[in-house]
């Protein structure tokens, strides 16, 4: 109920309109991910990514200057971004237009966490498109220990608010 004892009100849980972005926000994305064996060998064979540092123990453990299997960089990156949805762009963002400046500065390991956060680093109208806008984010993420383990630069489409008429 609503705190006057009327009607309840609905509030459903969306990312932020263009004009709710401002340049040089930074966004803290929370709870974190703590990334299990179960996840990397999933993601890894789902993928079709038959890279041993993922997937066999032995072969990894053996290796130099980890001594242990890599959580694949695609699962890395791609949970950087999912952390950021629910709080940035769910229910917003009309589509990705592309990734660059991708960097993988330190490996996640089973059992770390993933922290994520993301600054708003431009924003435009978009010309070609109305009632949409084109936000760039740079994306970091993180380790339980503050490492940095990815970063990336995320170019999106993202819609303006609806005018309150229905538009």
């Amino acid at each position: 109920m609503s705190g006057t004892g009327g009607e309840p009100r609905d509030i459903v849980q969306r990312g932020l309109w263009y004009e709710e972005f401002d340049i040089g926000v930074r966004y803290l994305h929370r709870p974190g991910r703590t990334i299990t064996e179960a996840d990397n060998v999933l993601f890894t064979t789902l993928t079709m990514n038959t890279q041993a540092l993922h997937l066999d123990a032995a072969f990894a453990d053996a290796l130099p200057p980890f001594h242990q299997r890599l959580v694949n960089s695609m699962f890395t990156l791609s949970t950087l971004v999912g952390l950021s949805v629910a709080q940035l762009t769910q229910g917003t963002i009309v589509a990705n237009l592309g990734f660059s400046e991708i960097a993988f500065p330190k490996p996640l390991f089973h059992g770390d966490t993933l922290y994520a956060e993301t600054v708003v680093t431009e924003k435009r109208e978009s010309r070609s498109r109305p009632g949409e806008g084109i936000v760039t984010f740079a994306h970091t993420g993180r380790n339980q220990h503050g490492d940095i383990v990815a970063t990336a630069i995320r170019k999106t489409l993202v819609r303006m608010r609806p005018d309150r008429d229905g538009g």
